[in-house]
This record gives C-alpha cells, structure tokens and sequence, in this order.
C-alpha cells in the first residue's frame, strides 16, 4: 500500500481524485454532487412519531428524518440563554437542531419542537439516542409470552406492519 502525504490546499483534488478511482465505470461526478456525497454517506434516518406534530392549520405530520449529531449540535445548546435559565430546553433545541424534515416541514425549528406531543418528543429523544450513540434503529427484543428473541426497527411504523 502507497502512502501519500497530502496538503490542506490539495486535499479537494486527493478526494475528488479518489472518488474517480473508486468510481470507474461513471461519468465523473460534478464538485458539488461529490462534496454532499462526502458530507452525507447514511447520516439521515427516517422515523414516524406515535402521535404527530400538528401545525397551525390542523395537518398532521408524522413522517421525518434526523441526522447524525456533531459536537458542535451538542455544544451549542449550552451557550443557548434559554437553556441556561432552563436546563430541560436542552433536549428542544438540541432536537431542533438535528431533525431535517417533519412531513412537509423543511425548517423545524424550536417552537415546533415545544408544541410537539410529549409522547412524540420522548420518542425522538430515543431515537436520538439510538442513532448517535449505537449507529442503528434495531434492538434485539424477547417476547414474554414465548421466549423467542427478534429484531425490531424503532424508526417507525406501526405495531404489526412489517
């Protein structure tokens, strides 16, 4: 295997280069399909919340997706005044900052967060937990009646649908 040393100046060209070599068979990507290719390789999940967050004009959105946190969505939080005069807001902005989409709902911002179900916010902060600190939606579970052990997928649907 060849090392190569690669400067902060080149480093677009080495990804982009690199991208091409495990690519052969494409047509070369353009930079910006390449760069979000980078950013976001399965760092989005779906999920469907128990209950719905209802907007202003009655619809129900039930449907979403999170993404994977960083630490700068952790740190955040703690310069936040809300926060501050408020421990429990942590777990609303740190939601507002991670969930993408909320049905038709591109731009989920606190106030949606904190009129939300309170079954749908335990909900995402499980998820929350699921996703960034095990990588996954699956639990391995034991049915008490039987004893037989299966997988079961919290992103969403509904109990019995497969």
């Amino acid at each position: 295997m060849r090392r190569r040393t690669v400067s902060s100046g080149s480093l677009e060209e080495f990804l982009d280069s690199s991208d091409a070599a495990q690519e052969p068979t494409q047509a070369p990507a353009s930079p910006s399909r390449s760069a979000s290719r980078r950013q976001n390789p399965g760092t989005e999940f779906e999920f469907e919340l128990p209950r719905g967050y209802v907007d202003e004009d009655g619809n129900v959105h039930r449907h979403g997706s999170m993404r994977l946190a960083t630490a700068r969505d952790e740190l955040r939080p703690q310069i936040d005044l809300r926060v501050k005069e408020n421990p429990a807001y942590l777990s609303v902005v740190l939601l507002s900052q991670v969930v993408t989409r909320l049905g038709d709902i591109k731009d989920v911002h606190a106030g949606i967060v904190e009129q939300m179900y309170a079954t749908d916010v335990a909900f995402l902060q499980d998820f929350y937990r699921r996703i960034n600190s095990e990588g996954h939606t699956h639990a391995a579970v034991t049915c008490p009646l039987c004893s037989g052990s299966f997988e079961v997928d919290f992103s969403g649907g509904r109990l019995g649908e497969s």
